[in-house]
C-alpha cells in the first residue's frame, strides 16, 4: 500500500503567492508529485514576503512545503519545450496566473487538453475570466472588501482584517477539492477536465450566513468585535482575576445548565428577556452584566473548570507561543519535522489522516533546487503516447 493515497500522481504549477501554493501543497501532503515552475532571478514573489524563518518566508515556508522547485522563462524555446514536456507526462496542471496570461502563453485549458484528454486543468483567479473585473488585481485584503467581509469584521467602531490569508484559504481549499473530484471522475470516465476558482466565488460561499441574514432578517450583521452577531451568551467574559473566558451556549438546553450549574441563578432561565436565543442576542448587554457579575467570584481557570463540568463549550484565549504548545496537539504527536533551505523546522502534520498513515513531511525547496533534475528526466522520451494515467 502506497504511504500517501495521491502517489503517482504528478502536479505541474505555475503559481506564485498563496492560494494556489496553498492547494497543491495539499495535493503534495497526500503524496502527489508538485512541480512548482517558478520565474528566473527571484521566482515566486512570496519567497520575499518576509524573513521571519531564519531568514525565509513564513508564508512561502507555509505553503510550498513537499514540492520540486524547477526555474523556466516560459517564454525561452528551450524551457518552454521542457515545460510542455512536462505537461505531457502530468496528471495535473494549477497556475494563478492573470486571466489571458496563460492563453497568450499558449497554456489555455482548451489547447492543452486537446493535446492532452486526460489532463486537469485548474486556473485560480481573484474575480473569474468573464465580467467587468476580469482584469482586475486581486490580493487577499482586497477580495475581503469586495465580498463583504470586512463589513462584519471588527469592533463596531472599525473594520479589520482577519488574521490570517482567509480568501487565498478559501480559494485554495475549493481548488484542491476540485481536483481531488476531477481526479476521481477521470478515474471513471479516462477522461480529464477544466476546473476554475475565482477566489471572490470562494469568499462569496463562506460568506453565505451573513447575506441571508441581511437579504431576508432585515437589519442584517453588524460588527461585534469578538461576540457572535446571532448567538448569545457567545463570547470573552471577565473573571474575577482580570483573565478572559470566552463561551458558547447553543441550544436553551445548554442555557438552562448554565443558568443551574454554573451560575446558579434558576431564575435567569425563564427570565423574559433571556427566554430564548433571540431574546438574549437582543439584550446581550444585559446579560454579560449578568454573567460577569457571577463570573467575578472565580478565576479564569476555576471557571473553566465549572463550564466543563456543565457541558458548556468554552476555550481560553491563547497567544501563539501557547498554541505551538498546545497540550491537545502534544498529546497526539501532531507536530513534525521537515527539511528547509535555511535548516530544519518544526510544523504541523497535515491535518488529513489517511488510515493511520504517517510519511515524513517533505522539504520546502531552495529555488530551482530541481531544475537540471527535471531537465534531465523529461528530456528523455514520453514512456507511451498521450498522457499516461495512474497506473
Amino acid at each position: 500500500m502506497p504511504a500517501h493515497p495521491l502517489e503517482g500522481i504528478t502536479v505541474v504549477a505555475l503559481e506564485q503567492a498563496v492560494a494556489a501554493p496553498f492547494a497543491t501543497r495539499q495535493l503534495a501532503d497526500l503524496g502527489a508529485r508538485v512541480i512548482k515552475v517558478e520565474r528566473p532571478g527571484r521566482g515566486d514573489f512570496a519567497r520575499e514576503y518576509d524573513r521571519e524563518v531564519k531568514g525565509a518566508s513564513a508564508y512561502f515556508v507555509w505553503v510550498n512545503r513537499g514540492k520540486e522547485s524547477v526555474v523556466l522563462d516560459v517564454k525561452d524555446g528551450t524551457d518552454r519545450a521542457l515545460l510542455e514536456a512536462m505537461l505531457a507526462r502530468a496528471d495535473v496542471f494549477v497556475h494563478n496566473l492573470a486571466p489571458g496570461a496563460v492563453d497568450r502563453l499558449g497554456l489555455g485549458a482548451e489547447t492543452l487538453r486537446a493535446a492532452h484528454p486526460r489532463l486537469i486543468t485548474c486556473a485560480i483567479s481573484g474575480y473569474g475570466d468573464s465580467g467587468p473585473y476580469r482584469e482586475k488585481k486581486a490580493y487577499d485584503l482586497l477580495i475581503q472588501c469586495e465580498a463583504g467581509l470586512l463589513s462584519i469584521t471588527g469592533s463596531p467602531e472599525a473594520p479589520a482584517r482577519p488574521g490570517i490569508s482567509i480568501a487565498d484559504i478559501a480559494g485554495g481549499m475549493y481548488a484542491y477539492t476540485g481536483i481531488l473530484t476531477a481526479l476521481y471522475e477521470r478515474e471513471r470516465t479516462g477522461a480529464g477536465t477544466d476546473l476554475s476558482v475565482s477566489l471572490l466565488d470562494a469568499l462569496g460561499e463562506w460568506m453565505g450566513h451573513p447575506f441571508f441574514a441581511q437579504a431576508y432578517g432585515g437589519a442584517g450583521v453588524v460588527r461585534s468585535g469578538a461576540r457572535h452577531p446571532s448567538i448569545s451568551p457567545y463570547g470573552a467574559y471577565r473573571c474575577g482575576d482580570g483573565g478572559q473566558v470566552f463561551l458558547s451556549v447553543q441550544s436553551d438546553r445548554e442555557w438552562t445548565a448554565l443558568c443551574e450549574r454554573v451560575l446558579r441563578r434558576p431564575e435567569l432561565i425563564r427570565d423574559p428577556r433571556f427566554a430564548d436565543n433571540p431574546l438574549r442576542r437582543s439584550h446581550d448587554e444585559e446579560l454579560t452584566a449578568e454573567l460577569e457579575a457571577c463570573f467575578a467570584g472565580h478565576t479564569a481557570e476555576g471557571l473553566i473548570a465549572l463550564l466543563d463540568g456543565a457541558g458548556i463549550a468554552n476555550a481560553r484565549l491563547r497567544d501563539l507561543a501557547e498554541f505551538a504548545a498546545h497540550p491537545q496537539f502534544e498529546a497526539r504527536d501532531r507536530w513534525g519535522e521537515f527539511g528547509s533551505p535555511v535548516g530544519p523546522l518544526r510544523g504541523l502534520l497535515p491535518p488529513v489522516e489517511v488510515a493511520g498513515r504517517r510519511a515524513p513531511m517533505r522539504p520546502v525547496p531552495a529555488l530551482g533546487e530541481h531544475t537540471e533534475a527535471v531537465r534531465a528526466e523529461f528530456s528523455e522520451p514520453v514512456p507511451r503516447p498521450g498522457n499516461p494515467g495512474p497506473a
